[in-house]
């Protein structure tokens, strides 16, 4: 089941004994937790049947002690046990008591109990009995990290679900400058619809003015600078990159062109040009600037270029140069081999 599914049969009122909610990407096990924490019970239940514990605090004989307990002037009692991962779980040996004890609960868990483990950044070791246990009498939800080529998507869908409209190219641009992390994502996706209207579609202007991410120097018109060799045009962004560091690391910058290069010598080798959108992962706007790159860099130039941005990963972390190069001059460096 999705986050979504899960939530929408909360709301429902169909509810499992216990939720094992794992993964390395938290932002969906949060929305999860909170929504049960903030909606299952009303405010007059809450006092007497929610309790939330905290995985370093606590241990698994104490959390199975407030799950067993039965609820007050309520069908539902909730027990929330936030940062699980750090929960200390007991022996588990096979035989012992303590083993036993817990996995017991697990095999029959109270019905009139809720009972959330909020495991994050981490997957839960399927191989233990606990496990399975949870999977037979409750729900397992495991929360994987988004693929970097989904985020413009995600940004997409999560600012229509509020209720606004983004330009492609503005969710293009806040998916590469903000990177993979849903909970970051989501936070500046918030701050900037406050500062928009709803009936006004989200451009880059708003993202320029709202999260501080220029519209005319960025990782995309320098890939585009690129793709048809505009070498001023290339040194007036990397001379902009150069005086707003913390904004465009050089790795990241790297980072992003190694990763356009890398989809453009696979653009190379499609036997079905007109797929490239889906085959690459890449919004269908920005087809035109590999079919333009294309043209510029053949095959063998791309190797090339791929080659020459490894060697300039490794100068910008001081490996494999001599004496101390600024950045700013490293990039202008790279570009000039890459475009000549």
């Amino acid at each position: 089941m999705t986050a979504a599914e899960i939530i929408k049969d909360i709301k429902a009122r169909k509810f499992k004994p216990v939720y094992l909610l794992h993964g390395e990407e938290s932002y969906y096990i949060d929305e999860i937790t909170d929504y049960i924490e903030d909606k299952l019970l009303s405010d007059a239940e809450k006092g007497f049947n929610q309790t939330v514990l905290y995985g370093k605090d606590t241990d698994m004989s104490t959390v199975l002690g407030a799950a067993k307990r039965y609820p007050m002037m309520s069908d539902y009692q909730v027990v929330i046990v936030k940062e699980a991962q750090d929960l200390k779980w007991g022996k588990e040996d096979a035989g012992s008591k303590e083993a036993e004890f817990v996995l017991n609960y697990f095999e029959k868990p109270l019905p009139s109990t809720i009972l959330v483990l909020a495991f994050k950044y981490a997957n839960f070791d399927k191989r233990k009995k606990i496990y399975k246990a949870i999977s037979k009498s409750g729900l397992i939800f495991q929360s994987d990290p988004i693929r970097d080529y989904k985020i413009a998507a995600w940004i997409d869908d999560f600012v229509k679900d509020k209720g606004y409209k983004i330009d492609p190219q503005a969710s293009a641009l806040m998916a590469e400058y903000l990177g993979t992390d849903l909970s970051k994502i989501s936070n500046e996706t918030e701050k900037l619809m406050l500062n928009v209207p709803k009936e006004v579609t989200i451009n880059t202007d708003h993202i320029q003015k709202n999260i501080g991410i220029s519209k005319e120097y960025n990782v995309f018109e320098l890939q585009k600078a690129l793709a048809i060799r505009d070498v001023l045009k290339c040194n007036r962004i990397i001379n902009y990159f150069a005086s707003n560091p913390k904004a465009n690391p050089t790795v990241m910058v790297l980072a992003n062109l190694g990763g356009y290069f890398t989809k453009l010598l696979r653009y190379h080798y499609l036997p079905n040009k007109a797929e490239a959108a889906s085959a690459l992962g890449i919004p269908p706007f920005f087809v035109k600037d590999y079919e333009v790159a294309a043209r510029n860099y053949n095959t063998g130039k791309v190797f090339q270029v791929i080659s020459l941005l490894r060697e300039y990963d490794l100068k910008s972390k001081g490996l494999d140069s001599s004496g101390n190069v600024d950045d700013g001059e490293l990039l202008k460096e790279l570009v000039f081999k890459m475009v000549h």
